[in-house]
């Protein structure tokens, strides 16, 4: 494959990640393991130490760039701000207007996700098996928590970037989610919409400080712990189903800064439950079809992946 299809692929797997990222419930981190570009994704960004750095610093922009992977991660960033910025207002129509459908998708996406990741395990273990089910459960528990209220201080902004994109390289564990939680997902969303510079730029400073640190311990992980890590990331997007069940009320609201009723907290039905209780459709033939849609497009990327190696 020419360089530039390659980093035509790049760009396409960055918006994938950046529309996975924008649904609370799905990560970009389970984006990147699907598409085969984890560990390579986690080594450009462990590519920032001191040495490189210091390249920067003496003005060989050119030797920083390729000791860093520039290409790639220009490629990808472009791509995941490509989505964030032109996706946002679909993903957010899809997720108020047709919230079974898109959650059946992602669900169907991110099951099968989890044992093509499993499948790169090949000797099981007791840790493995451990691991898979405290990522399971941890995951399950923390998508049950609920949004809490947060202070509106930069500091905080700040703050939240940086324990977003921890959870954006996690597989399972979506970054917006984790906004959602810590009550800053609104407003992040808004500062998008509204370009407001300063918002957007203390939280990527917050981003960039947490993934630069986190990413080195995932790397520490996966070369010294490769199957239990590989077990535990699997487990946090099979936890991770919890909050991407397609049928679900809201059992409370809370306002926005606007004013606006937002869904504070929910319960996830089983279609004929939904049916009785919400009055609506539950649409199973089309939450099937979606998420038979969601199956077979990780199945044609893992082939496609493996076709691209030959």
């Amino acid at each position: 494959m020419d360089l530039f299809k390659k980093n035509l692929l790049t760009f396409f797997k960055g918006m994938a990640m950046g529309a996975a990222d924008i649904v609370p419930g799905v990560s970009g981190g389970s984006i990147a393991l699907i598409t085969g570009i984890y560990q390579r994704l986690l080594d450009s960004i462990n590519s920032f130490h001191s040495a490189n750095l210091r390249l920067l610093l003496k003005f060989e922009v050119k030797k920083f760039y390729n000791a860093v992977n520039g290409t790639f991660l220009l490629s990808l960033l472009l791509g995941i701000l490509t989505s964030i910025f032109s996706l946002s207002k679909l993903i957010t129509f899809l997720m108020n207007d047709h919230p079974i459908p898109l959650w059946s998708f992602f669900c169907g996406l991110i099951l099968i996700s989890a044992f093509v990741i499993l499948r790169e395990i090949h000797r099981w273990h007791l840790g493995v098996i451990v691991a898979l089910i405290i990522g399971t459960v941890g995951a399950y528990f923390i998508t049950e928590l609920p949004p809490t209220s947060s202070p509106d201080a930069l500091w905080f902004t700040f703050v939240s970037g940086a324990i977003a994109i921890c959870a954006m390289i996690l597989p399972g564990i979506s970054g917006s989610f984790i906004l959602l939680i810590l009550g800053k997902y609104e407003q992040i969303l808004e500062a998008v919409s509204n370009k407001d510079i300063l918002t957007l730029g203390v939280f990527a400073l917050g981003c960039v400080i947490g993934i630069l640190s986190f990413s080195r311990v995932i790397s520490w992980l996966l070369k010294r712990y490769y199957a239990t890590t590989i077990g535990l990331l699997s487990g946090f997007m099979l936890g991770s189903m919890n909050k991407l069940w397609p049928w679900k009320i809201v059992t409370a609201y809370r306002t926005s800064s606007s004013g606006e009723q937002k869904p504070f907290l929910t319960e996830n039905l089983l279609p004929t439950q939904y049916l009785d209780q919400t009055g609506l459709e539950p649409l199973i033939g089309i939450a099937i079809a979606a998420f038979l849609f969601g199956i077979f497009l990780v199945i044609g990327i893992d082939r496609l992946a493996a076709y691209l190696k030959k």
